[in-house]
């Protein structure tokens, strides 16, 4: 189906005929200065005849531009069946730890030792991949905590953003309640049902202005699932000069709080001590059963404006040409006919 989005630039289609018959026409004048010698050649140019009438092929033809022209004002589009989108999932929000201690080498990723943030990043892309459907959004906390992306249906854009956070970026200490705090302002105003937060991390709540237990509260309140994730192992060997020893780098890791956070928001706690445990983790998550929404109705529409404007183009250009070439027979015609005269005079005298 053909719509016209401005339709009022139908007015303009008169407009021709509204000229011809109101403005005073151009009227003809005798020239100044005649040429006796002419007459001989009983040469006479169209264009200065009074009474010659216009060509009807030449009259159509700009008929038939202004047309398309006039068409092409109206902005024509070319608009599909209407196509459903139903959008069904969940308002997501990862909140994702980056502080210092995210930097220890204590687990192996595809045999490779790697950074607790190199193997979290890992998992939560291929966890981003899968969640078609879902908006998400990412939060990155630190000393403070700040949103790396709004709640968007872009999950490649997600994906990148979470690549490219380097370590520390929002200082070295953890502040879990400044997350929780940050995230419930981003998901209270989404639809009760579907409100989700993934919060992972690998310390304690060191540092910000908001208890994480009074924010679970505040969460809970706003009806938002808060799942905690503690990520880090718990033996770690370290080299030294004489002997090895064996360490336990998520010694503070406060598995409490976390649970404490998740059992008042009706979410749950889950450790992860190793890459494929926390990947298990995710794909627990992401079973959680969408919910659906009301549909989007989308129509494609697809401009036509450059089609009658391009003929009107062609047809104006048509007609310039064959009016400068019948300018330059013209101009031909006339020279000839001086210079046979000039002759003519010359050999009188």
């Amino acid at each position: 189906m053909i719509d016209f989005v401005w339709t009022w630039a139908w007015v303009f289609l008169p407009l021709p005929l509204l000229t011809y018959f109101f403005f005073p026409r151009y009227k003809y004048e005798e020239p100044a200065l005649q040429v006796p010698s002419l007459r001989v050649f009983n040469f006479q140019s169209k264009s200065n005849d009074k009474n010659a009438k216009p060509s009807i092929f030449r009259t159509t033809l700009l008929a038939i531009a202004w047309i398309s022209l006039v068409i092409a004002a109206t902005r024509p589009q070319l608009t599909g069946e209407p196509i459903s989108l139903p959008v069904a999932g969940r308002d997501i929000m990862l909140a994702v730890d980056v502080s210092g201690s995210m930097g220890t080498e204590d687990m192996e990723l595809n045999g490779v030792r790697s950074t607790r943030l190199s193997i979290v990043k890992e998992v939560i892309s291929q966890f981003v991949d899968r969640r078609v459907g879902d908006r998400l959004g990412l939060i990155l906390f630190g000393t403070r905590a700040y949103s790396q992306t709004p709640l968007t249906f872009d999950r490649k854009t997600v994906r990148a953003l979470l690549i490219e956070s380097p370590l520390g970026i929002a200082g070295g200490k953890t502040a879990i309640g400044d997350a929780i705090g940050l995230s419930v302002k981003r998901l209270k105003d989404r639809p009760a049902e579907n409100r989700v937060l993934i919060l992972l991390t690998d310390g304690v709540n060191n540092v910000g202005e908001v208890d994480p237990i009074q924010a679970s509260r505040l969460a809970a309140k706003e009806r938002i699932k808060i799942y905690t994730i503690g990520f880090g192992s718990e033996s770690m060997v370290i080299p030294g000069l004489l002997f090895q020893r064996t360490v336990n780098p998520s010694a503070e890791l406060d598995s409490e709080t976390l649970i404490k956070i998740a059992e008042n928001t009706g979410g749950v706690f889950q450790r992860a001590k190793s890459a494929s445990e926390l990947s298990s983790i995710y794909e627990e998550l992401d079973k959680l059963e969408p919910i659906n929404q009301d549909p989007e109705i989308f129509r494609p529409t697809k401009e036509l404006f450059h089609i009658p404007l391009a003929f009107a183009l062609f047809i104006t250009t048509i007609i310039s040409i064959s009016h400068l070439r019948i300018s330059k027979i013209s101009k031909k015609v006339i020279n000839y006919a001086q210079l046979k005269t000039t002759f003519s005079f010359s050999r009188r005298e």
